[in-house]
């Protein structure tokens, strides 16, 4: 089964994964300082490839993907899957985030197409 997902660039510790994934589109934040800046890919891939992605993103970041209302969320070696429309299948994801220090704010997990 394919998954649409949101990796961000200077999330992975080797970039040349992006090249095995099928690249829907890319954003590259306004931060004013270069440094700041991310550069978001909304990728295309197969589930059974998502495990690969674990292995290659660092301490403290994620990636997401979600076919339908069921989102996958990928941190360093740790996947956590919930169903997007209930938030209560989120809880434990969140909290993995936030001991990793990732704001709160930024565990939203957006999808497009619903």
């Amino acid at each position: 089964m394919k998954y649409r997902g949101i990796i961000i660039e200077e999330s992975l510790i080797d970039n040349r994964i992006l090249n095995n994934m099928n690249i829907l589109k890319m954003h590259i934040t306004g931060q004013e300082q270069k440094n700041d800046r991310w550069h978001l890919f909304e990728v295309e891939i197969e589930e059974n490839d998502i495990e690969n992605i674990s292995k290659q993103i660092y301490e403290g970041w994620y990636a997401h993907f979600w076919h339908n209302v069921d989102v996958i969320a990928v941190f360093s070696n740790k996947i956590f899957k919930f169903n997007y429309l209930d938030k209560n299948t989120w809880k434990e994801t969140i909290e993995y985030g936030k001991k990793l220090k990732i704001p709160e704010k930024q565990l939203d997990f957006p999808i497009f197409g619903l």
